[in-house]
């Protein structure tokens, strides 16, 4: 399933990566794309979306 989340607290590049990193924990085959300037990840998951939303949450960067 492809999830498109708004993220307000991503600003930059190191802040895509420390998303896609908490992402990775929660699905390692998951396919992110995190993009700074938009504040919009797409996440191509088989994890839920309550447990993405939490991995978000809990690197700092709960969605909108």
């Amino acid at each position: 399933m492809t999830l498109k989340l708004t993220v307000p607290n991503m600003a930059c590049s190191a802040c895509a990566n420390t998303i896609t990193n908490a992402l990775k924990a929660v699905d390692a085959n998951a396919n992110i794309q995190a993009d700074p300037k938009t504040k919009l990840v797409s996440v191509d998951t088989q994890a839920s979306e309550t447990a993405i939303k939490e991995a978000l949450a809990a690197a700092g960067y709960p969605v909108a």
